[in-house]
């Protein structure tokens, strides 16, 4: 027996027949079973063809009738009769399979498909009696979307594997097709995680497969030189493998295109339409890593790219020479891809006493010394710190796995070490650009910043205040890259900077995502030049506040794990977007925003205006005191993300605003 789909191929030992068998299929078309073709092996020949073909395109449950009508001598074993019982078997295990639930139809398909390997299959055997774990692994594919994939490393459609890494190829790869670009080619790379090098590959073995030029490069790299490489080479597309600061267990897709920014939304759709239509195992083109190679269709690419790709780093200085001989940094990469070329544009600025935490510095995919590799946590710094309070050194500047995100520890006015927020790093970084380009004449008329709408509005104060213009995007670094884009074509902003409370950070146009490298470089200067004033970083950030008045913040997560969870987090966010609340923590809320409906309501006037941005599941409430409160599901890990941007006098009472806030908030979304 072999199903598939909407389809039944059944083989059947005959009982007193001339015949040794009968092999038939059947189709499910629109609900109705049709008996395709059938076949008696091994006998009679002429006679029983001729039952065969008398009953062949008829519907099934018909052709059972037809068949039992026959009149013969030998009854229940002649042919008429062994063909009736053969179709009514069929159409008995054909209605098995297909009450089945999908789940278990998707693992039936993995465990007895030839293409799979052998250690996925014993892996597969292994949950063969928990059908909860059959559930969670094959429950439904991962979701493709502008942020491309991410999922746990294992068998499955709902994981990160190799056949999961070549069917969202595939679906690249007609894309490229559908608009010609083949011999513009696409660039791939990979970060320090398990397996990484190996999706890679595979990646790149499917497009070469497809006529696609392949650039892959070779060792780990970050992520915004990915970005780079696609605009240098003037691909079409790009692909990277990393699932930036998840847990070690995890791995991800990230899709690019010709701009060098993440795939726009009708792209990431036809590539999701593309996805659903390939067969994982039998709809993907494949070949061989090293024989592509040496026929040209894959090409190594390295050195010559991180070159380019530094020269242009470099060119973002707003301050060159500033970094003097006795300053000195303390770095980690967290065992990721900023290990080689931070080190590097930090020398490069003239950094004589750069301090590495060696543990961290060596690429691991099991992160070893951390829990998470996220540098926004303090505990991935403490060996730093204790190298810090040896050295007497003020600065220590983490990158997670794929050098996109940057996070700093600072000493305070009392010594100890605490860590800055991505939205405290990007108002200071905002600042001294804006500064260090008025002193020395190269702030344009039409310079503007770009953050995003979850961003700290402090922003826009020191922008308002050096008369920038500053301009809000939804939250993804792609929407980022895609003003650049505009900027460019119509000419009517000069890009500035742009960055996101998630630690990521851009300035220049040479890349389209945040760059971690370039980051590092700006707050190393910054941290300089705020040290010949005899500041710290820390006494920066007060300062800040000291001119344009305290904005504290938070950021909540409320995970949904379980098979389930994405359907909780749909409920939820359905049932505040239907009933707002008109109060949160005993304060009135002013306006909502529902960017779903593009739909900004003032509850005071009852005045309807645009957002004027992209639709997306985000709901963003305006209280009454100057404070935001902004809800959304994540669109990488299943949970909601609620984050409090707060006006207060302090941040004793900041901390207190949003002890009330989150509180309240936790109801809301309580399962």
């Amino acid at each position: 027996m072999k199903y598939q789909m909407n389809q039944m191929i059944y083989s059947y030992k005959t009982k007193g027949t001339c015949s040794s068998g009968i092999k038939i299929e059947i189709k499910n078309e629109n609900g109705v079973k049709i008996l395709e073709r059938a076949d008696f092996v091994g006998g009679c020949g002429g006679n029983t063809q001729g039952i065969s073909s008398l009953v062949a395109g008829m519907k099934a449950e018909d052709a059972i009738q037809k068949l039992r009508g026959i009149k013969c001598g030998r009854k229940g074993t002649s042919c008429p009769d062994q063909l009736s019982i053969a179709v009514e078997q069929a159409i008995g295990l054909m209605d098995e399979n297909e009450s089945k639930p999908d789940y278990i139809k998707n693992y039936e398909k993995w465990v007895n498909s030839p293409g799979l390997d052998s250690k996925s299959k014993a892996e597969l055997s292994l949950i063969s009696s928990d059908p909860d774990k059959i559930k969670e692994y094959f429950i439904a594919p991962l979701e493709f979307g502008t942020a491309g994939l991410r999922g746990i490393m294992r068998p499955g459609i709902n994981s990160m594997n190799v056949y999961v890494v070549r069917q969202a190829t595939q679906g690249i790869a007609n894309l490229i097709k559908s608009q010609k670009l083949e011999e513009r080619g696409a660039v791939i790379a990979f970060d320090s995680r398990n397996n990484s090098e190996l999706f890679a590959k595979e990646a790149a073995k499917t497009l070469a497969a497809n006529g696609i030029k392949v650039y892959i490069f070779d060792d780990i790299r970050p992520t915004p030189e990915l970005s780079f490489a696609i605009r240098y080479l003037k691909c079409a597309a790009g692909i990277n493998i990393t699932a930036s600061h998840n847990p070690k267990e995890y791995n991800g897709y990230k899709a690019y295109w010709e701009d060098g920014a993440q795939l726009p939304p009708d792209h990431a759709q036809t590539v999701a339409d593309a996805i659903n239509k390939t067969d994982i195992f039998t709809g993907v083109l494949t070949g061989h890593y090293g024989e592509m190679i040496k026929q040209g269709k894959i090409n190594i690419i390295g050195g010559e790219i991180d070159d380019e790709y530094l020269k242009n780093v470099m060119e973002q200085s707003v301050r060159p020479g500033i970094v003097d001989k006795d300053f000195k940094v303390i770095y980690t990469p967290l065992h990721g891809s900023g290990y080689k070329l931070i080190p590097e544009v930090l020398k490069r600025t003239g950094l004589k006493n750069l301090l590495t935490v060696d543990e961290q510095m060596i690429p691991d995919g099991n992160f070893p010394t951390v829990k998470l590799p996220n540098p926004e946590f303090k505990e991935v710094f403490e060996l730093g710190i204790k190298i810090a309070e040896k050295e007497n050194c003020d600065l220590l500047i983490g990158t997670d796995p794929d050098a996109d995100r940057t996070g700093i520890v600072v000493r305070t006015g009392g010594g100890e070490f605490a860590t800055l927020t991505g939205n405290q790093v990007g108002v200071l970084l905002l600042d001294y650009i804006i500064t260090a380009k008025k002193e020395n004449g190269t702030l344009k008329d039409n310079a503007c910043a770009i953050k995003t709408i979850v961003t700290t509005e402090l922003a826009a104060k020191v922008c308002g205040d050096n008369g920038v213009k500053i301009i809000n995007v939804l939250t993804g670094f792609k929407f980022i890259g895609e003003k650049i884009k505009q900027f460019e074509e119509t000419g009517e902003n000069t890009f500035l900077f742009g960055y996101e409370e998630s630690y990521g950070y851009l300035a220049g146009t040479y890349a389209r995502d945040k760059d971690a490298v370039v980051a590092s470089m700006l707050i190393t200067e910054m941290a300089a030049y705020y040290k010949t004033k005899n500041m710290t970083l820390y006494d920066a950030m007060l300062e800040i506040y000291k001119k344009y008045g305290y904005y504290g913040e938070a950021v909540q997560n409320i995970a949904f794990a379980g098979i389930d969870g994405a359907e909780k987090m749909k409920n939820i966010m359905d049932s505040m977007r239907l009933n707002p609340p008109n109060h949160v923590g005993g304060y009135q809320i002013t306006a909502f925003r529902d960017y779903k409906t593009s739909e900004i309501k003032n509850l005071k006037t009852g005045e309807i205006s645009n957002t004027g941005l992209p639709k997306s599941d985000v709901l963003y409430f305006d209280l009454e005191n100057g404070s935001k409160v902004i809800i959304r599901p994540s669109g990488t890990e299943p949970k909601i993300k609620i984050y409090y941007l707060i006006s207060a006098d302090g941040e004793i009472s900041s901390n207190e605003q949003i002890k009330k806030l989150k509180s309240e908030m936790e109801k809301f979304v309580a399962v």
